[in-house]
């Protein structure tokens, strides 16, 4: 399988915002990342959880949500509204892209990027085809949560307590498709040996299963 990789520049509003775009050959889907506080295109973990998708035959598009200049600044980080509006206009940009627009899209988000991921399902209903939460806080997207239409997997980590009953909390918000996932033996970032395989792992049978 021809994997394609290449480095994009996507215009929304009056900036631009880099992102890595990978396109296995005869893909049946893209799925979009929107990382947590902090992160970028170039975490190590949304990386790998990329490249097991593509491996399954999934394009991947990891991009940064924030300018270097504004990601310098604090509580841009945690502007939930911001990132939301941010994943909505580069899911509408790949829209009009000739080469991309006939992928189904999907959505990985990641610690509070979950919270985007499902704001910007919610608001896009049924043109979004599955979403995958990786410790994920979709409480914060709690009041939009009935809205979404995508088929959800909440992934936790056993050990990650407090998160776990966020997510439970979301999972009974969830109207649409939905299952939580509890990874025995793994922290909030998954660190421990093995454990962001098994994620990743049940995050590539859901896209394969929905895209």
């Amino acid at each position: 399988m021809k994997i394609n990789k290449t480095t994009v520049n996507i215009p929304v509003n009056s900036i631009e915002l880099e992102g890595i775009l990978t396109i296995p050959s005869e893909a049946k889907g893209l799925v979009i990342f929107s990382h947590g506080a902090g992160s970028s295109r170039l975490s190590p973990r949304n990386n790998y959880v990329a490249d097991v998708l593509n491996q399954a035959g999934i394009a991947t598009l990891l991009f940064d949500l924030l300018t270097e200049e504004e990601d310098q600044v604090y509580e841009n980080r945690f502007d939930i509204t911001r990132l939301t509006e941010r994943l909505i206009a580069v899911t509408k940009w790949i829209g009009k892209q000739k080469d991309l627009k006939a992928l189904s899209p999907g959505y990985f988000g990641s610690s509070t990027g979950a919270a985007s991921a499902l704001n910007a399902a919610a608001e896009l209903g049924e043109s979004i085809s599955a979403v995958v939460s990786r410790g994920g806080r979709p409480d914060l997207a709690m009041e939009n949560l009935p809205l979404v239409k995508a088929p959800t997997l909440l992934i936790v980590g056993g050990w990650d307590d407090v998160v776990i009953g966020l997510n439970e909390q979301a999972l009974a918000a969830l109207t649409c498709e939905k299952k939580l996932e509890i990874v025995p033996g793994a922290t909030h970032l998954f660190e421990e040996p093995g454990k962001l395989e098994e994620a990743a792992e049940l995050a590539s049978k859901w896209f394969q299963k929905y895209l």
